[in-house]
């Protein structure tokens, strides 16, 4: 048996510096002592109490100062303030620890069988080690495993310290897991690099659990001294060298003969040559530790063979009799597959030229890019991919390709795939700050797979395969500039909220974070530039700050997208397996496209004309003109070049802006939340709660229009904490919602109960004047705002109007007087006319006829009389016998708190043609009609220094009563071949031009409002 004064003479010098350190349930003793005899007298005071699990002491040098701290003398509790030797203490160091552990269960000691087997891979990986030349190690009972030590001699460096840990890492990697027979799995310790480390003191009793028979406590002891030779530093590196380090990249030699251009997967080679193995992953790929050496029969050990994620293969065996673990992949292929072929000169000139010919028409790939080792059917294919990519980029749309590829494989959410489509080309944008999405819905409904099928047309150099943890990124290698980053339902913690601002901050330059390593070191987390990301969650990432900097879009989980999705599932089931590749072309198509878009700079010539409703968010005129700079990057091949200075630079055009302007207004509508940061849920209350026309509302109000739980909306108005986050509610979000606490009394006098109730007070003039700001628009030529005669823009009109909330139906009309939309009008009025009255037979008369106006012609279509015009404010008139105001005048009346405005007007003399919505907020003059207050209609000018204005009630009236004005002509219209429209806006009533159209027949396109489809309805049952 080892006494502990044997252990302190073979491990240390004669008054060397040692810490004793005692590791028990409810602490740590420590003591620094530089005498073994007292060492020894207070030790066994330590394993007499009993109740220590381990007694261990530093194996390299230590500074002799710290003798100060504890000398020669044992503090049996450690307060926060006492220190114990950090890596920064060790002096020089001494031995290269190699601790193996059995594989069980934590906090109980070893078995027979484990401890035996520990031993016997110890002596497997000490004859590993003497066969490169390595002298006697000491050789120690840790009383659960063994223990290997190397005497060295190095410097407390980072240089030594990462050739130590490249030491245990290899002789893990070849020994870790290896059993024969009975033997029992064992683990070389790689955690045991640190300089400071605390080791075992032979003599010592080992504690772990209670002791049993069949897990007894052991005292540890020294088996075997070894000799006084060092290991040198060569020797050291040697042994780190048999193993690669690094990915050479894909080989020739890993490609396989029967699949041309198919990587080998070396697992089934293996297994097809029944070549037994232990398979282990390493450093991204995959170890395979064979059974038996292929290469020597005078050993069974020794041999391995790695596959790196590229595909490239490395074999070998680390005996010095089969090449000391240099590369042998080719003579282990040649054994059992043969003599590859010998190359055919004329073969490969051939193909060179069939090569360059396909360069010259992919101009942006090199020509090292396309693979040589891509034959026959493979290679038609691939060219046909390079064709069609070339011509959709040349001369079709790209974009809308992407999308409709997207929709292949993709149920709808047609909004969220351009989100991500338009991310992606952002990357190409020299000039731009970066689009990032984040995409919110309920749970089930579709986030993950959106994702993932985008994912899929992203090249696989450029995106992350898998998903990745909150704390991965830190240690992502490889990670290339241009990635994709996806973040599918994780929990962001506070260190990644705050990378994921400065990230989306510094698009166009790596970004640096400084953090610690899993070793508690320092370590330095560069993100490249032009990295995009994808975050995908139920509740967003409950950081304001983060949803700015970021497209908020909203997964379709409506009942219709339901019911789609199941319809198609369903199909998919009956459908019999598809001899198509794993990849669809057009998904090949689409990474090609990605590949062939050069960086470029966008300029936009008429960005001084882009008018914004409300710029209170200034990361909003940044996202809108990155989504016009994307469009045109993905047209480049169709757009204006420059070059300035050797920089590309592409000229933006309308159509860019208007593609922008699209998509900016469905992600401030129906699709989005990027003014109101709403989750679509919120989003769906709030419009119960308008639904409701109420001005204070309760919860079982709002569970009666919603049909959700009390709980569910309790947490979405007052916010919730989940997973130690805290996520805003409306009542933060949203100022038209506040709420007070009341005491309601019901029951009878002498019975009655009072409670405390809390009522929610609604604001619908507020809400709408903070939820109406995301309205873009071009302004004409000369920048000036919009005016203009019944509707037509002028010069100083706006050439662009698109409505940011498509959720108003008043914003959808007036979305329609836009230049564009008013101008195809006027050119198609008469063939929309003769098309329908192509409905059933020829009629003689225009299908639609309005009520007898002796003041409007035919050609002129029914107009309302005009408005008599508003007096000066100073006009009084007095009210006439029956005590109301004449409706065709104006009149002024002084109220407390009001200015004068222009008094009312009948409602039959308004003509909605005259009005447009205000710009910005709504404005706080008086309703021309009714006198209420907000206004969200103001009179096309004309000249007039003092316009009227109009709320939404009465415009929506004066839109129906014109509507109302109009007949149809019985028999022309098929009433049973209109459908109910709840889609997105597509325009005026066809028949009064009035109103939307909320009736649609899916054939030709007719479409028809809510007035004139009920006047329909009634004139075919009277007849």
């Amino acid at each position: 048996m080892t006494s502990i004064h044997d252990s302190l003479t073979a491990l240390f010098q004669p008054g060397q510096i040692i810490e004793v350190r005692a590791i028990s349930d409810d602490g740590m003793a420590s003591g620094y002592f530089d005498s073994f005899e007292s060492l020894v007298q207070k030790v066994k005071i330590l394993g007499d109490e009993g109740r220590y699990q381990g007694i261990y002491v530093t194996l390299n040098e230590v500074n002799p100062a710290l003798l100060a701290r504890r000398a020669n003398r044992i503090k049996t509790r450690l307060s926060k303030k006492d220190s114990t030797t950090a890596d920064a203490d060790i002096l020089r160091r001494r031995w290269l620890p190699i601790d193996i552990d059995p594989v069980r269960p934590s906090g109980v000691s070893s078995s027979e069988d484990e401890h035996a087997s520990a031993l016997w891979l110890a002596d497997l990986v000490k004859g590993f080690l003497s066969e490169l030349g390595w002298p006697e190690p000491l050789i120690g009972d840790s009383g659960n495993g063994a223990h290997l030590l190397y005497r060295i001699n190095l410097p407390n460096d980072t240089e030594s310290r990462e050739l130590v840990k490249g030491c245990l890492e290899t002789l893990s990697v070849l020994f870790s897991n290896r059993t024969e027979g009975s033997r029992c799995p064992c683990l070389v310790d790689t955690a045991n690099f640190n300089a400071g480390r605390i080791w075992k003191l032979y003599g010592t009793l080992s504690r772990k659990g209670d002791s049993t028979p069949e897990r007894p406590h052991r005292r540890s002891a020294i088996i075997s001294s070894g000799n006084e030779r060092v290991v040198t530093s060569e020797q050291l590196k040697g042994l780190v060298s048999l193993l690669p380090k690094e990915d050479p990249g894909p080989m020739k030699s890993s490609l396989s003969r029967n699949r041309p251009g198919q990587v080998i997967n070396l697992g089934e080679w293996l297994d097809v040559h029944h070549l037994g193995y232990d398979a282990k992953p390493y450093m991204g790929g995959t170890l395979f530790v064979l059974s038996e050496c292929p290469f020597s029969g005078d050993h069974r050990d020794g041999a391995y063979a790695v596959q790196f994620p590229s595909g490239a293969i490395f074999a070998g065996c680390h005996h010095q009799s089969c090449g000391g673990g240099s590369q042998r992949w080719t003579d282990l292929k040649e054994m059992f597959d043969g003599p590859g072929k010998k190359r055919d000169f004329e073969a490969w000139r051939k193909d060179q030229n069939r090569k360059r010919a396909i360069a010259k028409l992919n101009d942006d790939i090199p020509e090292s890019k396309i693979s040589p080792e891509v034959s026959g059917e493979e290679k038609s294919r691939r060219e046909k991919v390079i064709l069609r990519a070339h011509e959709i980029l040349g001369s079709g749309d790209p974009l809308r390709f992407i999308i409709d590829t997207f929709g292949l494989d993709h149920e709808g959410d047609r909004v969220v795939a351009e989100c991500l489509a338009r991310s992606l080309a952002s990357r190409s944008v020299i000039n731009s700050k970066g689009l990032h999405v984040s995409i919110t819905g309920e749970s089930g409904k579709g986030k993950s797979h959106t994702v993932d099928t985008m994912l899929q047309q992203v090249p696989d150099e450029l995106r992350l395969d898998g998903r990745m943890s909150d704390k991965a990124l830190f240690y992502v290698e490889g990670l290339r500039p241009g990635s994709v980053i996806a973040l599918d339902d994780i929990s962001l913690s506070d260190q990644m909220q705050e990378i994921l601002k400065g990230v989306t901050t510094s698009f166009q330059k790596p970004f640096r974070y400084r953090t610690v390593s899993k070793d508690r070191t320092g370590q330095v987390c560069t993100i490249p530039e032009r990295c995009v990301w994808w975050v995908a969650k139920v509740e967003g990432s409950g950081d304001d700050q983060v949803w700015n900097r970021m497209l908020t879009v909203w997964i379709d989980d409506s009942e219709e997208q339901d019911a789609k999705v199941l319809a198609r599932t369903l199909n998919d089931a009956k459908q019999m397996p598809s001899t198509r590749p794993q990849t669809r072309d057009e998904v090949q198509v689409c990474q090609e496209i990605w590949r062939r878009v050069c960086p470029s700079w966008v300029v936009i010539p008429y960005a001084d004309r882009i008018r914004f409703q409300s710029s209170e968010n200034r990361r909003n005129p940044d996202m809108l003109l990155d989504l016009i700079k994307t469009n045109a990057v993905l047209m480049q091949k169709q757009r204006e070049v420059r070059e300035v200075d050797g920089m590309t630079c592409i000229i933006a055009t309308e159509e860019d802006f208007a593609a922008a302007a699209r998509l900016f207004a469905a992600l401030h509508g129906e699709s989005g939340g990027q003014v109101t940061k709403l989750t679509r849920k919120e989003a769906e209350l709030i419009d119960a709660i308008r639904d409701l026309h109420l001005e204070e509302v309760t919860i079982a109000q709002m569970q009666s229009a919603t049909g959700w739980s009390h709980s569910v909306i309790y947490k979405m108005l007052h916010g919730y904490t989940s997973r130690g986050y805290q996520y805003s509610g409306l009542l933060e979000k949203c100022p038209a919602i506040s709420f007070h606490d009341r005491t309601v009394t019901t029951g009878d006098e002498g019975l009655s109960t009072q409670r405390r109730s809390k009522v929610f007070t609604w604001n619908p003039y507020l809400y709408d004047a903070w939820a109406e700001g995301g309205a873009v628009w071009l302004s004409g030529p000369t920048g000036g705002d919009d005016s203009g005669d019944g509707g037509n823009a002028g010069n100083d009109g706006p050439s662009q109007q698109v409505a940011g909330s498509s959720r108003e139906k008043s914003e959808q009309e007036e979305e329609d007087n836009s230049d564009l939309t008013q101008k195809k009008r006027e050119k198609d009025s008469t063939a929309e006319e003769v098309k329908i009255c192509s409905r059933g037979d020829p009629a003689p008369a225009g299908v639609c006829t309005p009520v007898h106006d002796p003041g409007v012609s035919a050609d002129e279509g029914p107009r309302l009389p005009p408005r008599p015009p508003i007096p000066s404010p100073c006009t009084v008139q007095a009210p006439n016998d029956s005590g109301s105001l004449p409706p065709a005048a104006a009149t002024t009346r002084q109220s407390k708190g009001d200015s004068a405005y222009p008094g009312r007007v009948s409602i039959s003399t308004i003509n909605p043609k005259d009005f447009r919505p205000v710009d910005g907020w709504p404005d706080k003059k008086p309703c021309i009609v009714c006198g209420r207050k907000p206004s969200h209609y103001q009179e096309r000018t004309k000249g007039k220094t003092l316009p009227g204005t109009l709320c939404k009630a009465c415009y929506h009236r004066a839109v129906t009563m014109q509507s109302s004005q109009f007949r149809t002509i019985p028999g022309i219209i098929d009433v049973t071949r209109l459908e109910r429209w709840t889609g997105a806006s597509v325009g005026r009533c066809h028949v009064c031009d009035g109103d939307a159209i909320a009736w649609q027949d899916p054939g030709d396109h007719f479409g028809m409002c809510e007035t004139c489809y009920s006047q329909l309805c009634e004139s075919e049952v009277r007849t």
